[in-house]
């Protein structure tokens, strides 16, 4: 069970700040990408899933859930991601063909480097009559990469 944050959006143990959204599925990886004239293009299926986090992320602005204070936070800290998909069917679905599709359509909406994500976490389940794709992303405030290394050229 995931731990539930406190009326501020922060999770007690680790003072986390936490977004929630919930978006349609993201196309296969085989529906992501058409090659037109010998270049890698994204299909308008592809773009329509990033128009659809888009919509999702300006929908919380609305709400009040997203203001430029968090999304600050988020592109000041280290990050930790939550996918859960529901898919249809349990077996015709990759769990991994969605990652960076979401990955990037996320970050790119809240204006995150992606390289900021440290702690990737996937689930799968099956809902026939409402497949979609559950959505966390937490800053995580007290991560700390192993020793750091000197390169010598």
């Amino acid at each position: 069970m995931r731990e539930q944050p406190t009326e501020s959006g922060k999770h007690a143990a680790h003072q986390s700040t936490l977004l929630r959204l919930t978006t349609p599925l993201p196309p296969s990886i085989n529906e992501q990408y058409a090659t037109v004239n010998g270049h890698r293009v994204s299909t308008s299926v592809a773009r329509r899933f990033k128009r659809q986090v888009n919509d999702a992320l300006h929908a919380l602005e609305r709400q009040g859930m997203l203001h430029n204070e968090l999304r600050a936070q988020f592109q000041s800290s280290y990050l930790a991601l939550f996918l859960d998909f529901y898919f249809t069917t349990p077996l015709k679905r990759d769990l991994d063909g969605g990652l960076k599709i979401t990955l990037d359509a996320l970050c790119t909406g809240l204006g995150v480097n992606d390289n900021r994500v440290v702690d990737i976490h996937l689930l799968k389940h099956i809902d026939p009559l409402h497949p979609h794709l559950y959505i966390e992303l937490a800053t995580i405030p007290d991560w700390q990469f192993d020793k750091e290394y000197i390169l010598l050229s």
